[in-house]
């Protein structure tokens, strides 16, 4: 698959992305890896494992739908030179403009929250597409460029993707509040303004989902901490400063207590030398 050659070279060109690419060279074991939003990932090198108890594997040439998730433990394993994925993240928007415009039900249920399957040509194609128009298309064109996907994924027969998109957890709405707001304080009636629910009712809503305002939080923080380690090269306490935490030994100490392993014991797993 020449998806890769055509990633880098794109990469080369551009840096605000539409898409992210997880790479690294030896074997990655996480814990915990928190899912914001429906996720699809797209294995051109190596294998992806998912799950604890019940585990699932992604292969090369596949791709894997995810539903929102507060923890999900995953092992990326290098094929020969290294691991290589393609990562598109969608918003629940996508799918509410893309039901109305076609009317598209999903003609199969789903007991598990992922879908598995593999890349077509024309899927491939799809994808290629992509990825080269984020050298020309507006930020403001990436969501009909995802809804395009979509459409096309309904198209192949992978409609069960769709049900990735419905009963999106509360937490993960307000994990994207807080990333927005780049992790500063916000005043709790702002996000029950934004949420348009009273401050109890986020709550008890939360509380039924097992988890609390300070907990998505730190989630959040902890989950770009991750994607920054992973997509990027800048310094470990810049990461941490980025991510809200003001001592790089408090952000080592909650990131390997999250996801079982150190900010640079991940860095290493993506060395290339």
């Amino acid at each position: 698959m020449n998806l890769i050659s055509v990633i880098q070279q794109v990469q080369a060109q551009q840096t605000h992305l539409p898409f992210s690419v997880y790479q690294s060279t030896f074997e990655q074991r996480l814990l915990n890896v928190p899912i914001a939003k429906p996720l699809m990932v797209v294995v051109l090198n190596g294998t992806k494992q998912l799950g604890r108890s019940t585990t699932f594997t992604c292969s090369q040439e596949q791709f894997v739908f995810l539903a929102d998730s507060p923890a999900l433990d995953m092992r990326n394993i290098p094929l020969a030179d290294d691991y290589f994925a393609l990562l598109i993240e969608f918003d629940s928007q996508d799918i509410n403009d893309l039901t109305q415009a076609k009317a598209l039900n999903p003609s199969t249920r789903l007991a598990q929250n992922y879908y598995i399957a593999d890349v077509c040509d024309a899927l491939a194609a799809c994808l290629q597409q992509f990825i080269e128009s984020a050298l020309w298309a507006p930020q403001s064109m990436w969501p009909a460029r995802r809804i395009e996907l979509l459409t096309l994924l309904c198209h192949l027969g992978h409609d069960a993707v769709l049900n990735l998109f419905v009963n999106t957890k509360l937490s993960s709405k307000l994990q994207t509040i807080y990333s927005q707001s780049q992790f500063s304080d916000v005043h709790i009636n702002d996000i029950c303004q934004q949420l348009a629910m009273s401050e109890s009712t986020l709550r008890r809503k939360l509380k039924a989902e097992g988890t609390g305002l300070q907990a998505v939080k730190d989630q959040a923080r902890l989950g770009q901490a991750l994607h920054l380690l992973q997509t990027t090269d800048l310094a470990i306490g810049l990461v941490a400063e980025q991510c809200g935490y003001s001592s790089q030994s408090r952000f080592t100490d909650r990131f390997k207590s999250r996801f079982g392993l150190t900010p640079s014991d991940l860095r290493k797993t993506r060395i290339t030398e």
